[in-house]
């Protein structure tokens, strides 16, 4: 990918890392690059994802409350019934089901 950074792309290859029918948070995304590489934040993952990430499964990346961006949600809808992903009325995420840390996946 052209004019990716060594950064940009370990937040790809986490995000890439979220299995079927589970989510992870912008956040913890951010902490799991830091534990490689001692920078990033929640904010910074989200500009990843913004600009690159259309490469991997980036409704598997959600806000800490399960929610994506309002011009997001009606296309994850899709992804999200097909791979059966628990959601909450409204449609967000449960977390609390679909939960994947991909902090505990790095110590596993």
């Amino acid at each position: 990918m052209a004019g990716v950074t060594d950064w940009s792309e370990l937040v790809l290859d986490i995000a890439g890392d979220v299995p079927p029918g589970r989510a992870t948070t912008y956040g913890l995304i951010a902490e799991a690059a830091r534990a490689r590489t001692g920078r990033g934040s929640a904010r910074s993952v989200g500009a990843v994802m913004s600009r690159e990430g259309g490469s991997v499964a980036w409704w598997r990346v959600v806000r800490a409350d399960g929610s994506l961006p309002e011009q997001l949600t009606a296309r994850a809808a899709e992804h999200y019934r097909t791979e059966g992903t628990p959601r909450r009325p409204g449609g967000s995420v449960d977390l609390t089901r679909a939960l994947w840390d991909p902090v505990e996946d790095l110590n596993a």
